[in-house]
């Protein structure tokens, strides 16, 4: 393990807690930002934890629920609700608005809502592309179990399965139910990994992860733990060059950055059909 990052607690109209971007630390492989989102209720009748919509560029975007659900609208017309174990992936690329909001049946039965929402920096040469949106069922997700630990492989290849979300980049993202006593070693040659204990604790190489803290990992670190635990690991091949980040928006040119920031407050983006509340830029 080369670095162990304690959780930032945000507001975002409910709770996360945050681990990257970190002053220690700004990606693992291509993730850029890595949220773990309540868990948390909301009051029927109201629009608390509701996400007015707001643009990005130069990322894709991954939401995965533990439980709960939301519901996603963007600028390309695309209406989905998200459910747990699905995987929404949301390419930005040169410019995309969405919004993330309660259903009203979560609302009104006080579901708890938690789950998990993290970037993927997109390489240089792709950065600018059209954005697209693609939503993966808890059904499409493969799963393996083994004798002490199951995992969901949501992005990427492991235990001889490979996932369909496709990304622009060598990513691995895997949910991971680890069961009393288990132990396991990552092999991802030519990735960068970290994992995220979302409930429980763990060791690498016998030094404690606790819950809620992101871990970066070295070559043949040893993941163990005593009584169980659930975590996320994520990587994947590293980025070339350096990539900045303002607001919502990521890229490799800070002109971009202010372009995008620009053409925001001056109405240049394409809205969400059917939405007239928005979030200002951050002065």
């Amino acid at each position: 393990m080369t670095l162990l990052i304690s959780p930032r607690t945000q507001d975002i109209g409910f709770t996360v807690k945050r681990l990257l971007p970190s002053r220690l630390r700004q990606r693992v492989g291509p993730f850029i930002f890595v949220d773990h989102m309540g868990p948390a209720q909301f009051e029927p009748g109201t629009t608390a934890g509701d996400v007015r919509q707001h643009p990005h560029i130069g990322l894709a975007t991954v939401t995965y629920l533990f439980s709960g659900a939301m519901m996603h609208k963007d600028s390309l017309g695309v209406h989905q609700r998200i459910e747990p174990g699905a995987i929404n992936l949301m390419t930005a690329g040169s410019g995309i608005v969405h919004s993330e909001r309660l259903p009203e049946d979560v609302r009104e039965q006080n579901t708890v809502v938690e789950g998990m929402q993290l970037w993927l920096a997109l390489p240089t040469e792709v950065e600018d592309c059209e954005p697209s949106f693609a939503h993966y069922g808890a059904e499409e997700i493969p799963s393996v179990n083994l004798a002490t630990l199951s995992a969901q492989v949501l992005i990427g290849k492991a235990f001889d399965v490979e996932s369909p979300v496709k990304t622009a980049s060598v990513t691995t993202y895997i949910d991971f139910a680890l069961g009393a006593g288990a132990k396991y070693v990552p092999n991802f040659p030519q990735q960068e990994l970290a994992i995220y204990v979302a409930q429980g604790n763990v060791t690498v190489n016998g030094e404690e992860v606790p819950e809620f803290h992101l871990a970066v990992l070295s070559e043949n670190d040893v993941i163990e733990t005593v009584s169980g635990a659930r975590i996320l690991l994520l990587g994947g091949e590293p980025l070339v060059g350096e990539r900045y980040i303002h607001w919502n928006f990521v890229s490799s040119s800070r002109d971009k950055l202010k372009a995008a920031g620009e053409r925001w407050t001056n109405g240049g983006f394409a809205m969400v059909p059917g939405e007239t509340d928005w979030i200002p830029l951050p002065v």
